[in-house]
C-alpha cells in the first residue's frame, strides 16, 4: 500500500469533502481516503498495483476540483 497526499484547490465544504471522498473510495484499489479543507489535501492509501495515482488524481479532476501538482 501507498499512502499519498495530494494538494486541490476548490474544496470548501463538507459536499466538496463527500464528493471527493466518495468518488475517489469507490475506486479499486484504494483503501482509505480523507480530505482536510484547512490544508487543502487529499490523503489516499491505495494498492498501486489495482490503482494508479494519475487514476485517483483524475477521479478528483471529474468531480469539479483542481489538483495541484
Amino acid at each position: 500500500m501507498l499512502n499519498k497526499t495530494i494538494n486541490v484547490k476548490g474544496m470548501t465544504c463538507g459536499h466538496c469533502v463527500s464528493s471527493v471522498e466518495g468518488s475517489v473510495g469507490s475506486l479499486e484499489g484504494v483503501d482509505k481516503v480523507k480530505v482536510d479543507l484547512d490544508q487543502a489535501t487529499v490523503d489516499v492509501v491505495f494498492n498501486p498495483d489495482q490503482v494508479t495515482e494519475e487514476q485517483i488524481k483524475e477521479t478528483i479532476d471529474d468531480q469539479g476540483f483542481d489538483v495541484v501538482s
